[in-house]
């Protein structure tokens, strides 16, 4: 039931295998990387109380001894001082530019691995083991990487590759129902920005993937992954067509940044949000029909998603506010913010042509339903 996609970035490409009990087999996969038999591991608490002592037989089974570093869960770990504490462990342990460092956990310690990797000794090599639905359909593949900082999410990072994603299906059995669905905003997104016929089949199947089955899940997990690596290999650095991935985005970042980033409100929640508010703004843009943002809003209700900002527990700021905020976002090019919108589904574009009053507009009506 395994499945291979390659991401086409010339002297850079690599591969994400996706399917069940791919721990067991990380020895085998990582191997070919190594010049010496040793591994360097960051995970969080969470995943290595669950996942640690798996992949440390994995990759015995080859003969590759590994070190660990585990770090607290959660997006304030998308840090400075965590980053700090990483990268000193990574050099206590005498991390060399040959040696590969391993990633394993959610979109957090992905992102915050990675950027460690790409600075330390100047670029190390390092392996994505992805354990949250979010970051094996999304965060691990495409090489951005990056930390937090007080004025906005992801504004302080880089590009670097990873050399192999390990994408475990089997791991997702273990995650919360909140986390699992939540990731599953970052799937419908790829239905929603290019692929009517994937949402088409997420409609009808996505019940089945949430309740486990395997199949359906190694299905979605691939053609997210197949859509991100076709346009990662057209425009790596987010010239172009890669702000696409951004759908919902732009309102979700905000709305972290309302709520301190915290458990109130998950990335793959503001997601949802977000793309269901990127195609209201559509809609009363005239680019879309009226049709459209309620056929969204009712697969995420019916997979018991968030879908408004009433959703989000706690008081949010004013409009005039959320507007402020997403001018900190790092799309905003000469003072202007780029919005993904749609023409339908599965027909995003990126604009910088939106009218600040329709934006204010659509987060007003949202507000008031608070």
């Amino acid at each position: 039931m395994q499945e291979t996609v390659y991401v086409d970035l010339g002297d850079r490409s690599y591969d994400v295998v996706i399917g069940p009990d791919l721990l067991a087999e990380a020895g085998t996969r990582i191997a070919p990387l190594l010049r010496r038999p040793r591994l360097a591991v960051v995970s969080d608490e969470q995943v290595a109380a669950l996942h640690l002592d798996g992949l440390r037989a994995g990759l015995a089974t080859a003969g590759i001894e590994m070190v660990s570093l585990d770090l607290p869960a959660g997006e304030a770990t998308k840090s400075w001082p965590h980053f700090e504490r990483t990268v000193e462990w990574l050099l206590a342990e005498k991390v060399e530019r040959n040696d590969v460092v391993v990633a394993l956990g959610g979109g957090v310690i992905g992102d915050l691995v990675g950027f460690a990797a790409a600075v330390l000794r100047r670029g190390v090599r390092f392996v994505q083991i992805p354990t949250s639905l979010l970051a094996q359909v999304d965060s691990s593949v495409g090489g951005k990487t990056g930390i937090n900082a007080p004025q906005g999410k992801n504004l302080i990072g880089a590009f670097h590759q990873p050399s192999l994603v390990l994408a475990d299906t089997s791991v997702l059995q273990t995650l919360t129902p909140r986390d699992f669905i939540a990731g599953y905003g970052e799937v419908v997104k790829y239905g929603l920005l290019g692929d009517a016929v994937f949402f088409d089949w997420l409609e009808q199947n996505g019940p089945a993937l949430s309740a486990g089955d395997m199949a359906a899940r190694v299905r979605a997990v691939t053609r997210s992954v197949q859509m991100k690596a076709d346009i990662v290999a057209r425009d790596e650095t987010e010239q172009g067509d890669r702000a696409l991935l951004n759908l919902g985005h732009t309102f979700c970042h905000a709305l972290e940044a309302a709520t301190g980033y915290s458990d109130r409100l998950l990335h793959g929640e503001g997601v949802a949000i977000g793309c269901a508010l990127a195609f209201e703004l559509s809609s009363r843009l005239g680019l879309c029909s009226q049709e459209d943002p309620s056929r969204v809003r009712a697969h995420l209700k019916a997979m018991g998603m968030k879908t408004d900002l009433a959703d989000i527990p706690g008081d949010l700021p004013g409009a005039e506010a959320l507007l402020d905020l997403m001018g900190q976002d790092k799309k905003v090019i000469d003072g202007q913010l780029r919005f993904i919108l749609a023409r339908g589904i599965g027909q995003a574009f990126v604009t910088s042509e939106v009218p600040a009053d329709a934006v204010r507009s659509v987060l007003e009506d949202a507000l008031a339903t608070c």
